[in-house]
């Protein structure tokens, strides 16, 4: 994976509650590919991770997503967490952020809860997609095909299940980010 990534611009867009290894692990692999990686947070501070039903870890926000715009970037990582995609569908400028890299063309990934963001979104529908299982009905509700598999990518968006799938999500991630836009990929 090294240096596919050159010259690529990745926000993570996360916020307290975030699953800490699905942020830690993609965040490592998108830095050993050669990609420039910011976390996009609704404020400006650290964020704090959940692991094994307790907070774990604090990571540096580089930039609120106020201060963010989706053509700053080539692509867009979404971790998960019960409680880190449960505040950021709440605010309409991270809602908007996340929309607008469909619209843009832009490879997404979200794994676990993470797919939250792209019912909030509006970008589902027609989808092939999968997601943490307890999901699973939002995901069909906002008129995905949710399917049960280790990694599914769609035209540019990339999902996964839970952390157990972080190296073949990781993998999928960067070969689509290297790939650039997807005509496909649609809001």
């Amino acid at each position: 994976m090294n240096n596919k990534l050159e010259g690529k611009n990745v926000a993570i867009l996360a916020t307290n509650g975030f699953e800490d290894s699905e942020l830690r692990s993609p965040l490592e692999a998108l830095r050993t590919a050669g990609a420039n990686v910011m976390i996009v947070s609704l404020d400006q501070e650290e964020i704090k991770g959940w692991s094994n039903g307790d907070w774990h870890g604090k990571i540096k926000v580089d930039t609120t997503v106020k201060e963010s715009a989706a053509d700053q970037f080539d692509a867009l990582v979404l971790p998960g967490g019960v409680i880190n995609p449960d505040l950021l569908r709440r605010d309409p400028d991270a809602v908007k952020f996340v929309k607008d890299f469909f619209k843009q063309k832009k490879p997404v990934a979200a794994i676990c809860h993470g797919p939250w963001m792209l019912a909030e979104a509006g970008v589902l529908k027609g989808r092939k997609i999968t997601s943490y299982a307890s999901i699973r009905t939002d995901m069909v509700n906002a008129g995905a095909n949710w399917v049960d598999e280790e990694v599914v990518v769609d035209e540019g968006l990339v999902t996964s299940r839970s952390p157990k799938d972080l190296p073949a999500f990781n993998a999928k991630m960067v070969e689509e980010i290297a790939e650039g836009k997807h005509a496909e990929q649609t809001a």
